[in-house]
């Protein structure tokens, strides 16, 4: 039931077109905060990877250590915390990963067209201000260019923590070492005798 439940509320927010509903409950809430947004985005942002996470847990369902888990007469808590969660380390990072950049994203986006609080300091007030002083037109660029920099250097810092985490923990993903071989001396007994 618990499982029927949450598969329509994931497929129902999937459908929903989530920035846009966001602009609108920023733009209805604009004397809100940055707390508003925070609770919305959090509220909203989860489905993508719920259902991720959802799928690889029923692809792991009738693997071999699982059953072999739970004919050793295993509690369902250990199974899952302690032989689904070590599988699933990577794609849990990787959504985690993949929503904070979505949420700074879009925060940086809302705060650029104006629903964020534009006496709060962050890059979307930065870029905001820039755009409303034409920072470009006024010969100051770096008004309008280090914002950006600044969020496209996090997205990418975010993603490379996303290639790492999953190389660690993915054996298959991880880089194979050029060993050199060692130098077999015989050994006494394998020596010739004259």
């Amino acid at each position: 039931m618990w499982d029927g439940v949450l598969s329509l509320l994931t497929d129902v927010l999937l459908v929903i077109p989530i920035f846009p509903l966001i602009i609108v409950i920023a733009a209805y809430l604009k004397s809100a905060g940055t707390v508003v947004m925070i609770i919305v985005l959090g509220a909203l942002g989860w489905s993508y990877g719920a259902r991720q996470l959802r799928s690889q847990v029923l692809s792991l369902r009738d693997r071999e250590f699982l059953e072999a888990a739970r004919v050793r007469g295993e509690r369902r808590g250990y199974i899952i915390v302690v032989e689904i969660l070590p599988t699933m380390t990577s794609l849990i990072v990787a959504s985690f990963l993949g929503t904070a950049v979505y949420a700074v994203l879009t925060a940086a986006g809302l705060q650029f067209v104006g629903l964020g609080d534009p006496s709060l300091q962050s890059w979307g007030t930065m870029l905001y201000w820039a755009q409303n002083n034409e920072a470009l037109q006024a010969g100051m660029p770096l008004w309008a260019l280090l914002p950006g920099a600044c969020v496209a250097l996090l997205g990418a810092a975010l993603a490379l923590l996303n290639y790492a985490f999953d190389e660690i923990s993915n054996p298959a993903l991880r880089p194979v070492r050029n060993r050199r071989p060692r130098k077999l001396t015989p050994t006494p007994e394998a020596q010739p005798v004259d």
